[in-house]
Protein backbone atom coordinates (compact mmCIF):
# COMPACT_ATOMS: atom_id res chain seq x y z
CA UNK A 1 0.00 0.00 0.00
CA UNK A 2 2.81 2.38 0.88
CA UNK A 3 4.64 1.60 -2.37
CA UNK A 4 1.51 2.31 -4.40
CA UNK A 5 0.99 5.60 -2.53
CA UNK A 6 4.59 6.61 -3.18
CA UNK A 7 4.14 5.93 -6.90
CA UNK A 8 0.94 7.99 -6.88
CA UNK A 9 2.69 10.88 -5.12
CA UNK A 10 5.54 10.93 -7.67
CA UNK A 11 3.05 10.81 -10.55
CA UNK A 12 0.91 13.63 -9.11
CA UNK A 13 3.94 15.84 -8.50
CA UNK A 14 5.17 15.22 -12.04
CA UNK A 15 1.78 16.19 -13.43
CA UNK A 16 1.47 19.37 -11.37
CA UNK A 17 5.22 20.14 -11.02
CA UNK A 18 4.59 21.46 -7.48
CA UNK A 19 2.01 20.35 -4.92
CA UNK A 20 1.40 21.44 -1.34
CA UNK A 21 1.44 18.86 1.44
CA UNK A 22 -2.22 19.59 2.22
CA UNK A 23 -3.20 19.05 -1.43
CA UNK A 24 -1.46 15.69 -1.56
CA UNK A 25 -3.10 14.59 1.69
CA UNK A 26 -6.52 15.53 0.33
CA UNK A 27 -5.98 13.86 -3.04
CA UNK A 28 -4.76 10.60 -1.49
CA UNK A 29 -7.13 10.66 1.51
CA UNK A 30 -4.40 10.33 4.14
CA UNK A 31 -3.15 12.57 6.92
CA UNK A 32 -0.60 15.34 6.42
CA UNK A 33 1.74 13.49 8.78
CA UNK A 34 1.64 10.44 6.50
CA UNK A 35 2.38 12.62 3.46
CA UNK A 36 5.29 14.27 5.25
CA UNK A 37 6.82 10.85 5.99
CA UNK A 38 6.23 9.79 2.39
CA UNK A 39 7.86 12.95 1.03
CA UNK A 40 10.85 12.51 3.31
CA UNK A 41 11.35 8.95 2.03
CA UNK A 42 10.91 9.96 -1.62
CA UNK A 43 13.34 12.83 -1.22
CA UNK A 44 15.95 10.46 0.22
CA UNK A 45 15.44 8.24 -2.83
CA UNK A 46 16.02 11.23 -5.11
CA UNK A 47 12.54 11.06 -6.65
CA UNK A 48 11.21 14.46 -5.57
CA UNK A 49 12.50 17.70 -4.06
CA UNK A 50 10.91 18.61 -0.76
CA UNK A 51 10.43 22.27 0.09
CA UNK A 52 8.74 24.06 2.98
CA UNK A 53 5.08 22.96 2.90
CA UNK A 54 5.25 21.40 -0.56
CA UNK A 55 7.16 19.16 -2.94
CA UNK A 56 8.22 19.61 -6.55
CA UNK A 57 9.17 17.39 -9.41
CA UNK A 58 12.76 16.68 -10.38
CA UNK A 59 13.31 17.57 -14.03
CA UNK A 60 16.78 16.34 -14.80
CA UNK A 61 16.39 17.09 -18.48
CA UNK A 62 16.31 20.89 -18.15
CA UNK A 63 18.52 21.21 -15.07
CA UNK A 64 17.06 24.60 -14.27
CA UNK A 65 14.26 24.17 -11.74
CA UNK A 66 15.91 25.79 -8.75
CA UNK A 67 14.18 28.39 -6.63
CA UNK A 68 14.91 32.08 -7.36
CA UNK A 69 17.47 33.76 -5.13
CA UNK A 70 14.87 35.96 -3.43
CA UNK A 71 12.81 32.91 -2.46
CA UNK A 72 15.88 31.13 -1.05
CA UNK A 73 16.82 34.24 0.89
CA UNK A 74 13.59 34.01 2.88
CA UNK A 75 13.78 30.26 3.53
CA UNK A 76 15.34 29.21 6.88
CA UNK A 77 16.88 32.68 7.09
CA UNK A 78 17.57 32.54 10.84
CA UNK A 79 19.40 29.23 10.55
CA UNK A 80 21.39 30.46 7.55
CA UNK A 81 22.52 33.61 9.35
CA UNK A 82 23.61 31.55 12.38
CA UNK A 83 25.47 29.04 10.20
CA UNK A 84 27.21 31.88 8.34
CA UNK A 85 28.28 33.41 11.65
CA UNK A 86 30.04 30.16 12.61
CA UNK A 87 32.01 30.30 9.34
CA UNK A 88 33.61 33.64 10.25
CA UNK A 89 36.25 31.92 12.40
CA UNK A 90 37.69 30.36 9.22
CA UNK A 91 38.39 33.77 7.64
CA UNK A 92 41.73 35.43 8.41
CA UNK A 93 43.74 38.40 7.14
CA UNK A 94 45.48 37.87 3.83
CA UNK A 95 43.28 35.00 2.66
CA UNK A 96 41.80 34.55 -0.79
CA UNK A 97 38.30 33.11 -0.36
CA UNK A 98 35.67 32.15 -2.91
CA UNK A 99 31.94 32.41 -2.18
CA UNK A 100 29.21 30.83 -4.27
CA UNK A 101 25.90 32.50 -5.12
CA UNK A 102 23.93 30.79 -2.35
CA UNK A 103 21.76 32.76 0.06
CA UNK A 104 23.79 31.35 2.98
CA UNK A 105 27.00 32.81 1.55
CA UNK A 106 25.19 36.13 1.12
CA UNK A 107 24.50 36.06 4.88
CA UNK A 108 28.19 35.35 5.40
CA UNK A 109 29.19 38.29 3.17
CA UNK A 110 26.98 40.61 5.21
CA UNK A 111 28.86 39.59 8.36
CA UNK A 112 32.41 39.65 6.96
CA UNK A 113 34.65 42.14 8.77
CA UNK A 114 36.26 44.81 6.60
CA UNK A 115 39.73 43.29 6.69
CA UNK A 116 42.53 42.65 4.21
CA UNK A 117 41.14 39.67 2.30
CA UNK A 118 40.32 38.92 -1.33
CA UNK A 119 36.86 37.58 -2.19
CA UNK A 120 36.14 35.88 -5.51
CA UNK A 121 32.47 35.22 -6.28
CA UNK A 122 29.90 34.59 -9.02
CA UNK A 123 27.17 36.20 -6.92
CA UNK A 124 25.65 39.51 -8.01
CA UNK A 125 24.24 40.12 -4.51
CA UNK A 126 27.52 39.42 -2.76
CA UNK A 127 29.26 41.85 -5.13
CA UNK A 128 26.70 44.49 -4.20
CA UNK A 129 27.19 43.84 -0.48
CA UNK A 130 31.00 43.78 -0.49
CA UNK A 131 31.36 46.80 -2.75
CA UNK A 132 30.66 48.84 0.40
CA UNK A 133 33.85 47.59 2.11
CA UNK A 134 37.11 49.53 1.80
CA UNK A 135 39.65 46.84 2.65
CA UNK A 136 38.18 43.77 0.97
CA UNK A 137 39.48 43.23 -2.54
CA UNK A 138 36.51 42.03 -4.57
CA UNK A 139 36.84 39.95 -7.75
CA UNK A 140 33.70 39.05 -9.69
CA UNK A 141 33.63 36.07 -12.03
CA UNK A 142 31.74 38.34 -14.43
CA UNK A 143 29.95 37.04 -17.50
CA UNK A 144 26.26 36.70 -18.28
CA UNK A 145 23.94 37.57 -15.40
CA UNK A 146 21.31 34.93 -14.62
CA UNK A 147 18.79 37.15 -12.85
CA UNK A 148 16.71 34.30 -11.43
CA UNK A 149 19.69 33.04 -9.43
CA UNK A 150 21.51 36.38 -9.08
CA UNK A 151 24.68 34.76 -10.39
CA UNK A 152 27.13 35.33 -13.23
CA UNK A 153 28.01 32.65 -15.79
CA UNK A 154 31.43 33.02 -17.39
CA UNK A 155 32.75 30.41 -19.87
CA UNK A 156 36.27 31.81 -19.34
CA UNK A 157 36.29 31.16 -15.60
CA UNK A 158 38.91 28.38 -15.86
CA UNK A 159 41.39 30.84 -17.37
CA UNK A 160 40.42 33.43 -14.79
CA UNK A 161 41.19 31.06 -11.93
CA UNK A 162 44.70 30.39 -13.23
CA UNK A 163 45.63 33.79 -11.78
CA UNK A 164 44.13 33.00 -8.36
CA UNK A 165 45.08 30.59 -5.62
CA UNK A 166 41.94 30.07 -3.56
CA UNK A 167 42.69 29.39 0.10
CA UNK A 168 39.10 28.67 1.08
CA UNK A 169 35.94 27.96 -0.90
CA UNK A 170 32.74 28.52 1.08
CA UNK A 171 29.50 27.25 -0.42
CA UNK A 172 26.10 25.70 0.14
CA UNK A 173 24.16 23.15 -1.88
CA UNK A 174 20.69 21.72 -2.47
CA UNK A 175 21.34 18.57 -0.49
CA UNK A 176 23.61 15.74 0.67
CA UNK A 177 22.37 12.20 0.10
CA UNK A 178 23.18 9.19 2.27
CA UNK A 179 26.18 8.31 0.11
CA UNK A 180 27.74 11.73 0.70
CA UNK A 181 27.05 13.04 -2.80
CA UNK A 182 26.53 16.80 -3.00
CA UNK A 183 23.63 17.99 -5.17
CA UNK A 184 22.43 21.28 -6.60
CA UNK A 185 19.30 22.44 -8.40
CA UNK A 186 20.60 24.41 -11.39
CA UNK A 187 23.56 24.01 -13.70
CA UNK A 188 24.78 27.62 -13.44
CA UNK A 189 25.70 27.39 -9.77
CA UNK A 190 26.58 23.69 -9.97
CA UNK A 191 29.33 24.24 -12.54
CA UNK A 192 30.90 27.01 -10.43
CA UNK A 193 30.82 24.86 -7.30
CA UNK A 194 32.25 21.77 -9.02
CA UNK A 195 35.13 23.79 -10.40
CA UNK A 196 35.96 25.55 -7.11
CA UNK A 197 35.78 22.29 -5.15
CA UNK A 198 38.61 20.99 -7.33
CA UNK A 199 40.65 24.22 -7.31
CA UNK A 200 40.47 25.47 -3.72
CA UNK A 201 43.03 24.39 -1.12
CA UNK A 202 40.16 23.72 1.31
CA UNK A 203 36.38 23.90 1.18
CA UNK A 204 33.74 24.74 3.77
CA UNK A 205 30.12 23.62 3.31
CA UNK A 206 27.36 25.66 4.98
CA UNK A 207 24.10 23.75 5.07
CA UNK A 208 20.96 23.62 7.21
CA UNK A 209 19.53 20.34 8.47
CA UNK A 210 16.59 20.40 6.05
CA UNK A 211 19.06 19.52 3.26
CA UNK A 212 20.53 16.44 4.93
CA UNK A 213 19.72 13.05 3.31
CA UNK A 214 18.36 14.90 0.32
CA UNK A 215 19.13 14.44 -3.35
CA UNK A 216 18.83 17.04 -6.08
CA UNK A 217 19.17 17.29 -9.81
CA UNK A 218 22.86 17.87 -10.54
CA UNK A 219 25.84 16.28 -8.82
CA UNK A 220 28.50 18.80 -7.84
CA UNK A 221 30.94 16.63 -5.93
CA UNK A 222 31.44 14.49 -2.87
CA UNK A 223 31.55 15.17 0.85
CA UNK A 224 35.08 13.74 0.71
CA UNK A 225 36.17 16.96 -1.02
CA UNK A 226 34.94 19.12 1.89
CA UNK A 227 37.15 19.91 4.88
CA UNK A 228 34.34 20.99 7.23
CA UNK A 229 30.54 21.01 7.27
CA UNK A 230 28.82 23.71 9.31
CA UNK A 231 25.16 23.26 10.21
CA UNK A 232 22.85 24.02 13.11
CA UNK A 233 23.89 22.77 16.57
Amino acid sequence: MKTARHQAIVQLIRQHETLATEELASLLHVSKETIRRDLSALQTQGKIIRLHGCAKSIKRENRDSGDPFNARLKSHHTSKADIARQALQWVNDGMVIALDASSTCWYLAKQLPDIDITVFTNSERICQELSKREHIQLISSGGLLQRKYACYVNPAIVSQLKELEIDLFVFSCEGIDKEGTLWDSNRYNAEFKSLLLKRALQSLLLIDKSKMNRAGEIKIGSLENVMQVISEP
